[in-house]
């Protein structure tokens, strides 16, 4: 096992037993089997979409499989294997559809890439001789390939390719999400394929391969934007909002995640049955949907960021509900009230599936919530959302204004992902140094460490504005574009924002490429750098986009205010 990918890895190097995420060395070794089988599979589709050939189930089952792999999604052995031989059975059928259609000659080498023989397909023989080895690379002989990061030895390749992996990873996740509402855009897949494929190119170095994350960048807006027309035409657009945070004495099911479409099932099953719902983690921004408001069992939002989940959700005292990303191995005293649904898995934990249609039996977790006490209470008051950027553009002039008449001095994007490490109290320390005429900007569960401080407003302005979940970062891109529209500016970078961005895991990643695909220049990040960026990547990050790590709050708030 080696494994890198993520803010929390071992010493700030690679997780090489078991991962501080909790996930085990057996399954980190399967998620890289998974991988290698998605790359495989992406071979032969990407022949088959030439040859309009595909299968929309096909574009399914990678951007699920590469969804599975992300941090805190899935630490089931068994789920992970199953998609491997679902992988290779995908792949053999696309397989036997392009020899059916003499798109590929089974007994000829000539159409593969030399890359491709001697890394999916086994070494290859010369050009014109058998590949015997074409439909013999197997679940079972997967043990005598290596599959794993350090496959690839130049280390700025290597980092590369990861950087690209982990971008897409972060991808397919939102990619997923916007699928679940029916909503799909097939420039997605076709970049994933291609994307997938160039990690295996031995052909392609640094010159070929820094172009191409920040294409995934660039694919990465693509796909934010999709997700956010999937939620927004289905849902409606998000409203400012004060969130309640305290709780009732009802019975109650606590939904994590990130999956809307699961949120909205829940919501019409518990109807009439006197079980509230409650929102926890990156579902928080849910509460700012008008389509969820005409639920009168919808209380609003019970704790904080994912990494407090062991302590609340044994308060909680009812039924859990994990729809995405974001479990921790769970303690014993919740374990048989927490469900996972979709593409998260734990083993021991009970898992719901969806029907063919898309549609979800909650019933047992509605049945076990009436047997349950009504959650303690944590904390009581309101907390503001639903600043996405509709809402956020409403008052464009109003924000205009006070710029122009000095009540606003800057706007700090302080977006990304929240961590358990105690570093992380540096963005609460910075946001409560901040001077008062700075306006806070965010999205996802960063905001989980000054959302709830009282930093008041700037004439009606909230000083934190929250656009919502981590993919809602492309709300806080349309916004600083529409403002500098409204400034007269032709760059972004000219407006008065700095960004001060914390990472954890791979869609934060994506969002970290999305902003450097838009120009987007002098981010700061933390609260560590990426491990598995190369000092020399991390060179052309620097001499191109000026990226630099954090430090202290004195010492930042000189750079960014």
């Amino acid at each position: 096992m080696f494994c890198y990918q993520c803010e929390e890895t071992l010493n700030g190097t690679g997780c090489t037993k078991n991962g501080v995420c909790g996930k085990k060395e057996d399954v980190a070794d399967l998620q890289d089997d998974l991988l290698y089988v998605l790359k495989s599979i992406a071979f032969y589709n990407s022949k088959a979409r030439a040859n309009k050939l595909n299968e929309a189930k096909t574009d399914e089952f990678i951007l699920d499989g590469l969804f599975a792999t992300v941090t805190n999604t899935n630490f089931c052995k068994a789920d992970i294997q199953s998609m491997i031989d679902e992988g290779f059975d995908i792949k053999d059928g696309i397989k036997k559809k392009l020899l059916s259609a003499k798109v590929i000659d089974e007994g000829s080498s000539s159409s593969f890439p030399r890359w491709i023989k001697e890394k999916l397909l086994g070494a290859g023989p010369k050009a014109g001789e058998p590949l015997p080895l074409v439909a013999k690379v197997t679940a079972e002989s997967l043990t005598s390939i290596n599959t794993g990061i350090f496959a690839t030895e130049n280390e700025d390749i290597r980092s590369l390719r990861e950087l690209l992996t982990y971008g897409l990873k972060g991808m397919a996740a939102y990619a997923h999400h916007a699928r679940v509402l029916g909503y799909t855009d097939d420039a997605i897949s076709t970049f994933t394929e291609k994307a997938l494929l160039a990690t295996m190119d031995d052909d392609l170095g640094v010159a070929e391969l820094v172009p191409l994350v920040l294409e995934c960048g660039s694919m990465g807006v693509t796909t934010m934007a999709l997700l956010d027309k999937a939620n927004t035409s289905t849902y409606g657009n998000p409203e400012p909002t004060a969130v309640n945070i305290g709780v009732r004495n009802n019975p109650g099911i606590l939904i994590s995640g990130h999956d809307l479409r699961d949120l909205e099932q829940l919501l019409q099953q518990t109807q009439g049955t006197g079980v509230d719902v409650y929102t926890h983690g990156e579902m928080l921004p849910a509460n700012s949907y008008p389509a969820f408001k005409k639920y009168d069992n919808f209380v609003g939002n019970y704790g904080g960021s994912w990494w407090k989940q062991k302590e609340e959700f044994e308060k909680f005292n009812g039924p859990i509900l994990m729809t995405t990303n974001c479990i921790v191995p769970p303690k014993d005293s919740y374990l048989d009230r927490i469900y996972t649904t979709g593409v998260v898995g734990f083993d021991g934990v009970k898992h719901i599936t969806a029907n063919k249609d898309g549609t979800k039996d909650f019933s047992a977790i509605i049945s076990q919530a009436k047997q349950c006490k009504p959650p303690v209470q944590l904390e009581e008051g309101t907390i503001m959302g639903g600043f996405a950027h509709v809402s956020a553009l409403s008052v464009a002039d109003k924000i205009v204004a006070a710029v122009k008449a000095g009540q606003i001095k800057k706007f700090l994007v302080m977006a990304g992902c929240d961590g358990r490490h105690k570093e992380r109290d540096y963005y609460t320390e910075f946001a409560k140094a901040l001077p008062k005429d700075t306006v806070i900007l965010t999205a996802g569960c960063a905001k989980y460490r000054y959302n709830k401080l009282d930093l008041g407003d700037i004439g009606g302005i909230p000083r934190v504005i929250d656009a919502g979940q981590c993919n809602d970062c492309y709300s806080l891109v349309v916004i600083a574009q529409k403002l500098a529209e409204a400034f007269g500016l032709k760059d972004i970078n000219d407006l008065p924002v700095s960004y001060n961005i914390a990472w954890y895991e791979q869609k934060a990643v994506l969002v970290l490429l999305a902003l450097l695909s838009l120009g987007v220049k002098n981010i700061m990040l933390g609260p560590t750098l990426p491990a598995f960026v190369s000092p020399n990547v991390l060179n052309v990050l620097v001499d191109n986009f000026n990226i630099r790590p954090n430090s202290t709050v004195e010492e930042d708030m000189n750079v960014l205010v």
